[in-house]
């Protein structure tokens, strides 16, 4: 009976273990490759509490004492004795930026005009579309006409004009791939001009939120997601920009199915930055006038934890104000850079107000625990009261990279 219960005992301690490193293993990937560390701070994973440094290891080595910029093997474990992953851990210093959830509105000129729509021509001989059959497709970008560059409508219009219906070579582009085509416009006597059935539009317009201004950069942060264009859903890729003051007059309430929106208009004071990028994680660029906030810490993504924060957003004026959100959802490791999190509005003034998370407020900021942890980017349509969130931490290497590209 010993021998027995000495076998049952040995399968039940192999099964275990083996659950253990099974667990192991799909916690390894939930865990980024690479880790930003504070010198001397305690490298723990708030929100996979399970997973801390693993002890008597060379790779367990404290931050403490080295410099901002240097790095070092860092092993993950569960329960600090089962390995799961080896990071990079990168040694940085504790930013401190300007909080907003002000609106700004925004104006942005696309580099070269991109096709937003066809529409058929009607001539002597039959229904015809220059552009479609010369290959051209929403969300192409017109480069050049003739050899003529084309920025704006006005030069594909002129362009075209002047070329009075003899065949042209066209230059566009589609995603990062850069194409030539022939293209002979037809001429529309009703409007009395050469036409090729495109549109085109060379610039957007809107109303974001702004999340921090670092004023030891002078940069600003805002949206944490690419202005799209309305039509193609495309990124608009950025010649010029500016941000000028917004007021918010009104809120159309969001509902399940129905994402509701800020309502606002520009002001016509002088612009109060330059939009230098327009990426992937949100649009940033130079302030050139002050923008309000207050001071503090940016929260590094392990730090984060699932639970109670303020969202600092403006639903009515230029003022913000905080509202109480509950953060549901951390993803330290994925493959989409805009959904970090998911935050769940709770403050009933807001949901009363808007029905939840609208559109314009984007890029409003999250703080918990006193310290910037991201800024709300989508809302989730089927459940307004819902939403993703971008880490603060990319938005600020975002903002940095743009700085560099500036000064270089």
């Amino acid at each position: 009976m010993l021998i027995k219960v000495l076998r049952w005992g040995c399968f039940l301690t192999s099964g275990c273990m083996a659950l253990a490193f099974a667990a192991a293993a799909y916690l390894g990937t939930l865990v980024p490759d690479t880790l930003h560390v504070v010198s001397g701070g305690d490298v723990r994973l708030v929100s996979l509490p399970l997973l801390t440094q693993q002890a008597g290891t060379e790779q367990a080595a404290p931050a403490s004492g080295l410099e901002t910029g240097s790095s070092y093997n860092l092993s993950i474990a569960l329960g600090g004795i089962i390995p799961v992953k080896t990071v990079r851990a990168q040694v940085v210093s504790r930013r401190l930026v300007n909080v907003c959830g002000t609106p700004f509105g925004i104006k942005m000129f696309a580099d070269g005009a991109m096709v937003v729509g066809f529409s058929d021509l009607h001539t002597s001989t039959g229904t015809v579309n220059p552009a479609k059959a010369a290959g051209i497709a929403m969300g192409d970008v017109i480069k050049s006409v003739a050899g003529t560059p084309t920025k704006t409508n006005e030069d594909v219009a002129a362009a075209l004009q002047e070329l009075e219906g003899a065949p042209a070579e066209v230059v566009y582009t589609r995603g990062t791939k850069e194409y030539t085509t022939l293209l002979t416009a037809v001429y529309d006597s009703a409007a009395q001009m050469w036409r090729t059935g495109m549109w085109v539009r060379d610039s957007s317009a809107g109303i974001g939120t702004l999340t921090f201004v670092d004023e030891a950069t002078s940069m600003f942060a805002g949206l944490g997601h690419s202005i799209h264009d309305v039509d193609t859903g495309l990124t608009v890729s950025l010649r010029s920009g500016e941000i000028v003051r917004v007021d918010i007059t009104g809120v159309v309430k969001g509902a399940q199915g129905s994402p509701g929106e800020l309502q606002g208009h520009f002001q016509n004071a002088a612009p109060a930055g330059t939009i230098l990028e327009n990426g992937e994680s949100g649009v940033y660029g130079t302030v050139s006038a002050a923008l309000g906030g207050f001071e503090a810490e940016v929260a590094l993504p392990q730090e984060i934890e699932a639970g109670p924060a303020l969202m600092y957003t403006t639903i009515r004026g230029e003022e913000a104000a905080a509202y109480e959100v509950e953060i549901e959802k951390i993803a330290l490791a994925g493959e989409d850079p805009n959904r970090n999190m998911i935050v769940r509005v709770t403050d009933e003034r807001l949901l009363s107000e808007t029905g939840g998370i609208v559109q314009g407020m984007s890029g409003s900021p999250i703080v918990q625990n006193g310290r910037l942890v991201g800024a709300v980017t989508h809302v989730l349509v089927n459940d307004p009261t819902r939403g993703y969130a971008i880490f603060a931490e990319n938005m600020v290497e975002a903002a940095d990279a743009a700085a560099r590209k500036t000064a270089a």
